[in-house]
């Protein structure tokens, strides 16, 4: 059985699929970098704007940092009915483990109302790493 979205959030998608940068880490320095290729579905009948993202990277050590700021790899996509937006940015991180989570906050560009969209917590993982 199908639900009907019931609310903007409902109708917005987020997929992330995260990648460990080996040529640009180095344990040495305990500089492990991830990249995350992030899609954002509208499956609304209504256009949106994604205006600001917040994130909370907890790293495998227990540090956590939060990163806020104006859209995404500076742009504030508009996003039609049924179109997607994908966009790829980097973590930098001190070990080889940590999770991300996080959001967005977007417009109904119809009735300039704005709502959050949440993002599911995701691993960043390095090689070999079963944590």
């Amino acid at each position: 059985m199908t639900q009907t979205p019931q609310s903007p959030t409902d109708e917005i998608r987020v997929d992330v699929e995260p990648a460990f940068r080996e040529e640009e880490s180095s344990a040495d320095e305990s500089r492990y970098v991830f990249s995350y290729t992030v899609t954002i579905h509208n499956h609304s009948p209504r256009s949106v704007q994604l205006l600001a993202r917040h994130w909370k990277i907890t790293q495998g050590s227990g540090k956590v940092q939060e990163v806020r700021g104006k859209g995404v790899v500076g742009q504030q996509p508009m996003i039609g009915p049924g179109q997607t937006f994908r966009y790829t940015s980097r973590a930098i991180l001190d070990g080889p483990v940590g999770v991300m989570e996080g959001g967005y906050t977007c417009v109904d560009t119809a009735s300039q109302r704005p709502f959050e969209v949440a993002v599911a917590p995701f691993r960043l993982a390095g090689p070999n790493q079963v944590h």
